[in-house]
Order: C-alpha cells, then sequence, then structure tokens
C-alpha cells in the first residue's frame, strides 16, 4: 500500500515537562489509545509551536485529535507507558485527513480550535489518584477549639504538601527520576462552592480561606503517589496583624492538623472521616480538633478509555426530551400500569411509545453483578406454591446473589404497611421480559439501541436527621462499584446514548473523573414537603446543586418539579450557566405541569406516564433519522426517478406527519453521537 508522509504542526503553550500529542483511527495515530499517541516536538520559537512527521497509508480517511499531558515511564519492564492526559480536544466531528500525495503538510493552527470552534476537556483518571479533603457545616462546625485563648478566634485554614514545593526549585532541567516526575505531576488546588457561587480548582491565597457555614471548601490532590502524601492544614487567626510566635513567617499562624494518606489505604476505605488534633505552635499541647471529611478516587480498573469521542458535554439543544420513569412508569406510583417497572417488557413499552430514553436504577448484587431494580431493599416472601399465606421480609437488594434475585416472589416494601401483595401473587411462571432483578447486560441486549439509557447509580443518603437510606449506613467500595458498572457500559453501549445519574455528588464527580466519554446529571430533591431534608449541604438546595454542576464541570442537573414549579426561573438560570437541566418528580405525571416546564425550556422530563400521552410512534432520534435520510435524496436523484415523484414509503420509514401528533410537543431528544 502507498504511504504518504504526513508533517503535523500545532501551536499551544504548555507547562514544563508538558507535550502535544496526536492520537486518531489509524495504527500510526496510535487506534485512539493515548498510550499509543505519537508525541511532537517543540520547535525552536520557545515550544510553542510543535510537530512530527508521521507514515500514513495514502488516499484513505482518517480522523485525529490533539491533547496536552504527561509521559511516564513504565512501572513494568517492557510495559506500556504512563501518560496523564492534562488537556484534550473533544470536538464532535475530530479532525480529519485523506493524503493524496507522496509528502503533505498540515498547518492545524491553534490547539483546541477546529473550524473555528474552540473545544476542549479536561482528562480523566489515566494512572494518577484524586484525593478529595472537605471542610464543611452538614453535620456539625468543621472546626472545634479547646483551647480557651482561640475559643472565640476565626481561623483561615491553607493545605500544604510537606516537602513538594520546596524540593520542586532545586531540581535540575536534566533528566528526570521516577520521584521527580511524581512531584511535577502532583497538583492542589482548591474548590469553593455556595447557592450562589462557586470558585473551582484554583490555587489557595498565602494564608489560607476562612470556613464560612454556607460554604463547602474542598481540596483537591492529583498524584502519582496517593499513599505517600504528608497533608498538612495550617490554621491562621483571622486578625493577621500579629505573630503568635515571634519570628514565625506568617503573622497569625496558631496551629497545624496533618494527616498522611497512607491511613486511608490502612483503613481499607475510599471515603470516610478523619478527626485530626490541631497542634498549636508554641508548645505541645493541643489546642482543638478538625474534622476532614476524605474521598480517594483511583483510575478505572480492568478497562482504557479510548479517545474516538466525548459527550461529557455535549448536548444538542432540541425541546424537552421524554423519558420514560422506570421504564413505561413505576408500579407503585400510578394503578394503571400494567407493566411491571425496571423490566426488560417497561423498556420496550415505553420504546414503542416514542421514548428518547428510558431511566431506571442500577446497582450490584451480593456477587458484583449490576442489576435493574429501585430501591436499595425488596420484600420477600415465604408464601408456597398454592398457599396465600404471606410472611414478608425486607432484605436488602446488596446481600442476594444475582442467581438468587432471579428466583425470588417480592413485593414492594410498601407491602410492609399496607396490603399491596399485588406482586406476590402474580404468576408463578412469570414471563421473562417480565421478570424483576434484569442485569444491566440484558437490558443492553433487549432494548433497541435507538432507545437512549438514563442510567441513575443506586447509592445510599444519610438524612439530615442521621438515618440512612434502607437503613443501609454502609454499603460497597465506591471505587469497586463504579468500575464495576463503567465497566459493563463502556463494553456494551455501543451507539446507544448513555446519560448517567446520581443523588450522591461524590459518585457524579467521580464518573466524570474515572472516564471520558458519557455525561452525567446530579439529582436533586432541592428544598421539598415530600421527602427528607439530606445531611449533605451540596444536596439540599437546587442553587447550590447547580454551583456544584458548575464546579465539577458536569453535565447538569436533574432537578425535583417540586421546587422547580416554585422557582421556574431556576431552569433558564442554571441554563445560562452552561447546564442541562432535566426534572424528575410525580408532578411530572400532570400535563399542565410538563407544559409550563416546556415553555420554560427544560430539556429532559422523567415521568411515568408516556404510555398514555403518546400513542406508538417512533422517538425523536428516528424522526430525525428518517430526516437525513430525506436529505440525501438529491435534485439528480429525483430527477432521474422512474417515477413522477420520489418518496420514502411509511411502510419502510415512519412517517412524522401521521405518527408525531400532539405527543410531538411532548418528544424530543437531546445527546446526539451523530
Amino acid at each position: 500500500m502507498d504511504t504518504t508522509q504526513v508533517t503535523l504542526t500545532i501551536r499551544g503553550e504548555t507547562t514544563p515537562g508538558e507535550v502535544i500529542a496526536v492520537v486518531g483511527s489509524c495504527e500510526a495515530l496510535g487506534n485512539w489509545s493515548y498510550q499509543r499517541a505519537v508525541t511532537l516536538h517543540p520547535l525552536g520559537d520557545g515550544g510553542h509551536t510543535w510537530r512530527v512527521t508521521i507514515s500514513v497509508p495514502r488516499r484513505v480517511i482518517f480522523k485525529y485529535r490533539y491533547f496536552k499531558g504527561f509521559f511516564l515511564e513504565s512501572k513494568s519492564a517492557g510495559g506500556p507507558c504512563q501518560v496523564i492526559v492534562n488537556l484534550w480536544e473533544t470536538h464532535h466531528q475530530p479532525r480529519m485527513m485523506n493524503p493524496k500525495a507522496a509528502q503533505q503538510d498540515i498547518d492545524d493552527g491553534e490547539f483546541g480550535f477546529h473550524n473555528g470552534v474552540k473545544c476542549v476537556d479536561s482528562g480523566w483518571l489515566t494512572c494518577q489518584t484524586d484525593i478529595r479533603l472537605r471542610l464543611h457545616y452538614s453535620k456539625r462546625p468543621p472546626v472545634s477549639i479547646t483551647k480557651k485563648k482561640f475559643k472565640k478566634s476565626r481561623f483561615r485554614i491553607k493545605l500544604t504538601l510537606e516537602g513538594i514545593e520546596e524540593e520542586e526549585e532545586e531540581e535540575e532541567e536534566q533528566e528526570l527520576s521516577p520521584s521527580s516526575w511524581h512531584k511535577m505531576t502532583t497538583t492542589l488546588e482548591i474548590s469553593l462552592i455556595t447557592a450562589n457561587d462557586y470558585k473551582s480548582r484554583h490555587s489557595q491565597p498565602e494564608c489560607g480561606y476562612a470556613l464560612e457555614p454556607s460554604r463547602w471548601t474542598e481540596y483537591s490532590i492529583h498524584t502519582m503517589d496517593p499513599d505517600n502524601l504528608e497533608l498538612t492544614f495550617e490554621f491562621f487567626e483571622e486578625d493577621l496583624s500579629e505573630h503568635v510566635v515571634q519570628g514565625d513567617v506568617h503573622p497569625g499562624h496558631v496551629g497545624t492538623a496533618c494527616l498522611l494518606s497512607s491511613s486511608f489505604l490502612e483503613n481499607g476505605n475510599d471515603t470516610g472521616v478523619v478527626t485530626l488534633p490541631i497542634m498549636g505552635r508554641n508548645s505541645r499541647q493541643t489546642i482543638g480538633k478538625v474534622r476532614v471529611d476524605y474521598l480517594v478516587i483511583r483510575p478505572i480498573q480492568g478497562l482504557q478509555c479510548d479517545m474516538s469521542s466525548s459527550y461529557t458535554k455535549h448536548w444538542k439543544k432540541r425541546s424537552a426530551v421524554d423519558v420514560g420513569h422506570r421504564g413505561a412508569g413505576s408500579t407503585h406510583a400510578a394503578k394503571h400500569h400494567k407493566v411491571r417497572e425496571n423490566t426488560i417488557a417497561s423498556f420496550k413499552s415505553a420504546a414503542k411509545h416514542g421514548a428518547a430514553f428510558v431511566e431506571f436504577d442500577v446497582h450490584l448484587s451480593k456477587d458484583s453483578v449490576p442489576i435493574v431494580y429501585h430501591d436499595l431493599t425488596c420484600c420477600i416472601s415465604t408464601k408456597k406454591k398454592n398457599d396465600q399465606t404471606l410472611e414478608l421480609i425486607e432484605v436488602p437488594v446488596k446481600d442476594l446473589t444475582f442467581d438468587q434475585l432471579q428466583l425470588l416472589k417480592l413485593a414492594h416494601v410498601t407491602a410492609m404497611t399496607g396490603n399491596d401483595h399485588k406482586d406476590l401473587l402474580d404468576d408463578e411462571d412469570e414471563v421473562d421480559e417480565h421478570q424483576p432483578f434484569p442485569s444491566l447486560s440484558q437490558i443492553f441486549q433487549a432494548v433497541p439501541e435507538n432507545v437512549g439509557f438514563n442510567i441513575e447509580l443506586k447509592w445510599i443518603s444519610q438524612m439530615k436527621d442521621g438515618t440512612w437510606d434502607g437503613n443501609l449506613s454502609s454499603y460497597f467500595n465506591m471505587n469497586t462499584f463504579l468500575d464495576i458498572i463503567l465497566n459493563c457500559v463502556l463494553q456494551k453501549a455501543g451507539k446507544r446514548r448513555i446519560i448517567f445519574s446520581c443523588f450522591d455528588p461524590d459518585i457524579c464527580t467521580m464518573v466524570r473523573l474515572k472516564q471520558n466519554k458519557y455525561p452525567i446529571l446530579f439529582l436533586t430533591q432541592g428544598i421539598s414537603e415530600k421527602y427528607p431534608e439530606l445531611m449533605d449541604m451540596r444536596c439540599q438546595t437546587t442553587q447550590i446543586a447547580v454551583s456544584f454542576a458548575q464546579s465539577e464541570n458536569i453535565l447538569g442537573i436533574s432537578a425535583h418539579t417540586e421546587e422547580l414549579l416554585k422557582h421556574l426561573n431556576y431552569i433558564g438560570e442554571a441554563q445560562s450557566k452552561g447546564l442541562v437541566v432535566f426534572s424528575w418528580g410525580d408532578d411530572n405525571n400532570e400535563h399542565e405541569n410538563r407544559r409550563q416546564l416546556r415553555e420554560q425550556g427544560i430539556d429532559g422530563l422523567i415521568y411515568d406516564s408516556i404510555c398514555d400521552v403518546q400513542g406508538e410512534q417512533p422517538n425523536i432520534f428516528q424522526v430525525e433519522e428518517q430526516h437525513s435520510l430525506q436529505e440525501v435524496i438529491t435534485e439528480e436523484t429525483l430527477k432521474s426517478s422512474a417515477c413522477s415523484c420520489y418518496s420514502i414509503p411509511c411502510s419502510a420509514v415512519p412517517c412524522v406527519a401521521s405518527k408525531v401528533h400532539h405527543g410531538s410537543v411532548e418528544s424530543d431528544s437531546g445527546l446526539s453521537s451523530s
């Protein structure tokens, strides 16, 4: 096969040790693998222009992207290098080349700009770990002072990584050792979140920030060496005019609290709370204690994300998306539903009635199989065949294996306090598609690919009164839980549109950092009379949920309709900040409420009655595909047709005019993969 020597040129600023690389759809460009990407070389203009020459097959169209990052030595001899992706181009349509001559020069202009549009995104965790340390007032003030002298003091707090900043300055610009690379690639940033504003990932002022009851303070440490860090909180009195200890560089410095990152590994938990003593500067006595909430986010195990596409921040604006709640609707919220919720039959029913997406909850069985079911617990019965006497037992779903779940006759937890035993009295021989607890893999195989999945990642929540969802105060390891589910989705989704969602803000953060393909929405109940208030302050109002979504750079929020109907302006305000807004809740089952939300430009509506609102019809993705087919019928095709007119028969492609009736006002889509 003839080849072309292609010289690629790009311009962009880099930090010390950082390079620009190119990755693409052919072997010479790594087949979209960042580990096999081709690094460019800086020219003699201060490192602003980068260039490389590669050999690719001639007269073949290739797609490619640039990214900035660090290329580090492999952990094992002969293994692939470790790559940290700092920033990468994420245009929906990548750059393209179709070389035809023996040699070709391509000047791609500025990094991140393609066809006049800038589209870049931060990288995900490939080989590094993200440690989050948080100080907040969700339960109680995080700092408790016992020393009388400081009882009435207000403090500023700064987090430092001991030994990193000082040693970094001493490094020579020679060959860097692995330890030097670890220091160079370790970053410390702070984010501040309130209901009205956020300040994300920036460096701290010299004496840190004061804590405020209404503000969430979060430190983020990106590191290649997560188990060998000394993290020190420095405490300063708010009045910085006087020296507490003579000779101190910073006035007002009253004490320190030290945390070793190795303690996270030792206790075996990636999330939790530690209480640290605050040691005074002028004595060995403690002056108080600080409660630190921590989260350790590790790279996904068992799978390497490629760089062919990314929808993490991609949304094609249309009218509101119809999302079938639990498929064709909640079985227990609406008596007229004949199909059991969260079953293959329910999802197929919603698909037939024009649902752009179906929404469902995913969690893990005891043997780590991703399964689809709404509640954290289920009520099982000891009923024998032909015996109507029931004894109900509430069991956590996580304590049953997938095979055990398939054998259950079960009931909703409401059956414990009432006479709603209809689930238990169904036919003994249930059709497979109506069987509860289908696996996520089964759902992917059974439901048409043109129907998107809104996958709610089920996690326990703590209420303001200290109680927990399902009375479960402990759950799976968060990293392991997500790795199993993300592996399943990334391997089986194909071309299906996927949107994740979760009520737990940490899960949202982790999904954003563990993979680079699919978006996530932060589910929030806001201020509600229907549900108890949650402990985590990031979950307590729609407004702070918006700030959180902005801070973590996720796609958007899925807000509770109860609060949205009282503050319809929240929709436009969130969208003006670059966020997508879905809504959920029983109020969405009322046509008038949906109409109001549509008028405000809501992006997605999750509701139960989709099969009643709309007759059988194609969803918006199928309608758009039909329009695309019609557009490619050129005038030449029309003229050369033997018939006096040319059309696509309704038997081959669903007819928009006949199928999309009043339901079309309530049928549209968002995430585009075309």
